[in-house]
């Protein structure tokens, strides 16, 4: 199971919401590049990258950090945020990012969602973010009456084979990450899942891991490594162990 160490971008700066309120934002870093840096030494195999004002704006609006981040790093990057259509996509993937996030545009543009799969297959990825169930858009701003699991399963359809779902409610909160939901979906649609939201503590991550033949084959970390409830190298190691039955892979 891969831990993704998470990287909110807001006005250049790196920030950690709560329940995805841009009124209720937490500075922790003023160099995003630093610490994206700091996730690769500490062992992070992939960095998930939110460009928050874009999700807002429905067009990118930090990619002077977005560039540095990709310039400084070598292990991969996926990209959520604003991307609306295919040439931010083409550009992103141009630039090194490797996987491609899409939520807002998923719901309102399904048919750029089946070119992108078509043109780019598993490097397209659903962000599925519910509230109370139903998809949330528009970074969150906006409510559909379209629930998550109609959305991934039309989705599917389209060409997706990996979701990284977020329930809004724990997001930013610690309060631990609803697994049940994700692990649901999962079963349900047989796609490839990335939980996110409300992890803790070193014991959600392990129980993260033990669904991991229920379709669930990550794990995004925000504020609790942020905070140090969880110490990011720790969390990679319980990850590999738990998939390898006690053994740790690499």
């Amino acid at each position: 199971m891969i831990i993704f160490p998470a990287i909110d971008l807001k006005e250049g700066r790196c920030v950690r919401l709560y329940q995805g309120r841009m009124t209720e934002a937490t500075v922790y870093n003023d160099d995003p590049v630093s610490q994206a840096m700091a996730w690769q030494a500490q062992g992070a195999q992939m960095i998930h990258l939110v460009d928050l004002d874009g999700a807002f704006e429905g067009v990118p609006q930090n990619m002077t950090a977005i560039k540095a981040i990709l310039d400084n790093l070598t292990v991969a990057v996926q990209i959520g945020g604003g991307i609306r259509d295919m040439a931010t996509i083409d550009k992103y993937l141009n630039l090194g990012v490797s996987r491609i996030i899409l939520g807002t545009a998923a719901l309102k543009n399904p048919d750029l969602f089946a070119t992108a799969c078509e043109k780019y297959g598993s490097r397209i990825v659903l962000g599925l973010d519910a509230r109370d169930g139903w998809v949330a858009t528009d970074g969150w701003a906006g409510t559909s009456e379209v629930t998550a699991l109609e959305l991934a399963v039309e989705m599917k359809k389209l060409g997706a084979t990996r979701v990284i779902y977020t329930d809004i409610s724990k997001d930013g909160t610690m309060e631990g990450p609803n697994l049940k939901a994700t692990a649901d979906l999962a079963r349900k649609t047989g796609l490839k899942f990335i939980a996110s939201g409300g992890f803790a503590t070193i014991d959600d991550v392990k129980e993260a891991a033990a669904l991991h033949s229920d379709g669930i084959e990550g794990a995004i970390l925000g504020k609790s490594i942020y905070t140090g409830s969880i110490n990011l190298p720790e969390a990679i190691k319980v990850a590999r162990s738990a998939i390898a039955g006690g053994k740790e892979v690499c």
